[in-house]
């Protein structure tokens, strides 16, 4: 009898060591960089056109999946298949939809996140962004509080990447495909704007005091941010926009300044090629510390402060979509010094790329069948 448990045990346990846990994943590339060695690793399979991670405290993850869905992710358990309710109602129409998802920094005491989605109104479809309180499979207590004034009957370029830092919640905001509200300081199309969380704007918003000028907005002359990120070493603000026809940017923002869309641009018309507004550069804007052309479509974006990677510390990671790849920035003393251009083709285009809290680097695919990719150090 005991020999038979034994064999039995022995068998069980072969077993269980034969198939790997869920959180490990399947190896879909070993890749020698320029500065470090690792695995790309697919951990989950299954989301529907997911755009937005974040990571709760319990080791899961919440994620958006663009038709109006929020969902738990465990990496031992995978996808859970009863989606949050509580929900708001999204628009979901070509890039619309639920969009971004992020904690408050005190989300284990207060339990309080934030959603952008893209809501229909009288005159067309809009940015709303709402605070909500997590209770298990449910968010409670919703409410809006911010609602971009930019609406329009188009599907595209509604930016909605969220950051809170320093206290505020910076939020970008697309031109609507309607380019010259982009200049107009009356709309809120084409801007970062920066609210308390509670939707009021601060006292000291760099706008505030110019007459005819919503005091929500920071900066102005964007054409499409999805990334946002704040630089740990120094604070400092960046983002990325879609460009036309190139001319994807990556900028550094400066309290109240003007980035230049559509009068100076190095993209051009789609189709014709044609030149867009008055050149490249101009006097009274800034200047990208970084331009593709042709486009990547970059889409989220994260500096890199973990242990796994050290050579890439200081670094900023943006996914891309047109791309289908991950682009690793060199960044030193506020310049971006030098490109790299990882895992090209292997997963498909890049929605999300989001640094864990074990300091290894996650991605979000946009796909009908979407997936989680970790990059883990090899060897």
């Amino acid at each position: 009898m005991r020999k038979s448990v034994v064999c039995a045990l022995a068998a069980l346990m072969a077993v269980v060591e034969a198939a790997p846990a869920r959180a490990q994943g399947r190896v879909v590339a070993e890749v020698e960089s320029e500065q470090a060695r690792f695995r790309l690793v697919e951990l989950v399979r299954g989301l529907e056109r997911p755009w937005s991670l974040a990571f709760l405290p319990d080791g899961r993850m919440l994620v958006s999946e663009r038709p109006g869905r929020l969902r738990y992710v465990d990496l031992e358990q995978g996808v859970d298949p009863t989606p949050l309710s509580g929900v708001p109602e999204v628009w979901a129409r070509g890039q619309a939809g639920l969009l971004d998802v992020a904690l408050d920094p005190d989300f284990a005491a207060n339990r309080t996140l934030y959603l952008s989605y893209v809501a229909e109104g009288e005159a067309g479809a809009a940015v709303r962004v709402a605070r909500a309180r997590l209770h298990d499979h449910a968010l409670e207590e919703l409410r809006v509080i911010f609602r971009s004034n930019a609406e329009a009957r188009s599907a595209i370029n509604f930016g909605s990447r969220l950051l809170l830092a320093d206290g505020f919640l910076y939020i970008t905001v697309g031109d609507r495909a309607r380019r010259e509200l982009a200049q107009d300081l009356r709309s809120h199309a084409g801007k970062v704007v920066r609210i308390r969380p509670d939707g009021t704007a601060p006292e000291d918003n760099p706008l505030r005091e110019q007459r005819g000028a919503l005091p929500e907005i920071f900066t102005y002359g964007h054409r499409n941010p999805q990334g946002i990120a704040r630089e740990p070493s120094t604070g400092a603000i960046w983002i990325h926009e879609h460009g036309p026809q190139g001319g994807d940017e990556v900028n550094r923002l400066i309290p109240g300044a003007n980035y230049g869309w559509p009068l100076y641009t190095y993209g051009r018309e789609y189709g014709t090629g044609a030149p867009i507004g008055l050149g490249t550069e101009g006097p009274g804007v800034e200047s990208p510390l970084w331009v593709w052309t042709p486009s990547i479509a970059p889409s989220g974006m994260a500096f890199y402060a973990g242990d796994a990677f050290p050579e890439w510390r200081g670094d900023l990671l943006i996914g891309a979509l047109r791309g289908q790849m991950l682009v690793r920035l060199e960044v030193e003393g506020g310049r971006v010094v030098a490109e790299e251009r990882l895992i090209r083709g292997l997963i498909g285009r890049i929605r999300d790329v989001r640094v864990g809290p074990d300091g290894l680097v996650y991605l979000l695919t946009d796909a009908r069948d979407g997936g989680i990719y970790r990059l883990e150090p090899a060897g």
